[in-house]
């Protein structure tokens, strides 16, 4: 079979629209082309899938190899597609049947050896293959975040031989049982403030009713540390207020451990940030850190030091819960649902 076909996602805002990758093998001059909108690491593609497919003893065809992504008006980045793009090939050239394709979706970057490095945005990714009815394959490092999508499949692989022994149906990947042990939540204990028994009443009132807050005192006073207590005193986080604070800091570079899973962010950016920090933006629109406080805490130390600009952008994010990133060629939406928390010295 010269041709292949596999299911992956690529990430655009909170959404992960799915990704059609099609593997052809034409006769001619051995080459290895990239369509589809690829950004420059989707393009690096090319030299890893080569490497990893040879130390993984797999024979690279020397033919006119033809990698389509489609939709080919969205954009792609990273290097989520190593890993359908590999699969393509062995398909392709009759190493690996295709019978059993249609029921999975595939994501991961390849080291040079033929491992599986962990990507950004498993969780919202789980999230599109769960609702078309679709196994997600995984690396190791991502499973446990996209197996917190309730009745999501998804199975974890350490290498690329892995994943082949598995279509072979000559071994199993493991699947990561949405079955979690309950980690307990730990916060700043609010008892290790001494005194200031007028503020810690207020920021009571404040996590009863939802409302911002800000303090004003000396330095030394204790507003930070009050502040970093505050995230301690508010309601438990619900299963849908765990999983879209969850989905939003998946998309962030650091990704979202799982072990902060029901746990408040605490987000506290300096007074340097910019406004494309805190609304996000970016070519490829991410997230800020408005949005990585989704049902948390934003703690805006040293307030009157930030710039006049920067306060001005939280207007529309604090009375919709929402943010709008556009841009020439994009638009993304990011939730921003969080309290306020600012402090100043008189």
């Amino acid at each position: 079979m010269a041709l292949a076909v596999l299911h992956s996602r690529a990430l655009f805002g909170m959404h992960a629209p799915p990704v059609t990758v099609e593997v052809h093998l034409a006769n001619g001059l051995p080459s290895f082309t990239i369509v589809g909108l690829p950004e420059t690491e989707v393009k690096e593609a090319r030299d890893r899938v080569r490497a990893a497919l040879q130390n993984a003893r797999f024979e690279f065809p020397a033919r006119h190899v033809t990698v389509n992504l489609a939709p080919a008006d969205l954009p792609k980045e990273s290097g989520r597609f190593d890993l359908p793009i590999a699969l393509g090939i062995l398909v392709a050239t009759g190493e690996l049947p295709p019978e059993r394709l249609a029921d999975y979706e595939f994501v991961g970057e390849l080291a040079l050896a033929g491992d599986l490095r962990p990507v950004r945005g498993a969780l919202a990714m789980s999230i599109g293959a769960q609702r078309v009815g679709r196994a997600f394959v995984v690396p190791k490092e991502n499973a446990a975040e996209a197996a917190l999508v309730d009745g999501a499949v998804v199975y974890a692989a350490h290498n690329l031989l892995e994943v082949c022994g598995h279509l072979h149906g000559r071994g199993r990947l493991e699947r990561c049982s949405e079955n979690r042990a309950p980690v307990p939540v730990r916060y700043p204990d609010m008892a290790d403030v001494k005194g200031q028994v007028d503020a810690k009443r207020a920021l009571e009132v404040a996590a009863a009713g939802g409302h911002n807050v800000l303090m004003m005192g000396s330095p030394g006073s204790g507003k930070t540390m009050l502040a970093s207590r505050f995230a301690g005193i508010l309601p438990p986080m619900t299963q849908e207020e765990a999983l879209a604070s969850a989905a939003v800091q998946s998309l962030g570079s650091a990704g979202f451990n799982v072990e902060s899973w029901r746990q408040r962010p605490f987000r506290a950016p300096h007074h340097t940030a910019s406004a494309v920090a805190l609304v996000g933006g970016g070519s490829d629109p991410r997230p800020g850190e408005i949005s990585m406080a989704m049902h948390g805490v934003l703690f805006l130390d040293e307030l009157p030091e930030f710039d006049r600009r920067v306060l001005e952008v939280l207007r529309q994010p604090l009375e919709s819960g929402r943010v709008s990133v556009s841009r020439a060629a994009h638009q993304a939406e990011f939730p921003a649902e969080f309290q306020l928390v600012g402090a100043m010295n008189p």
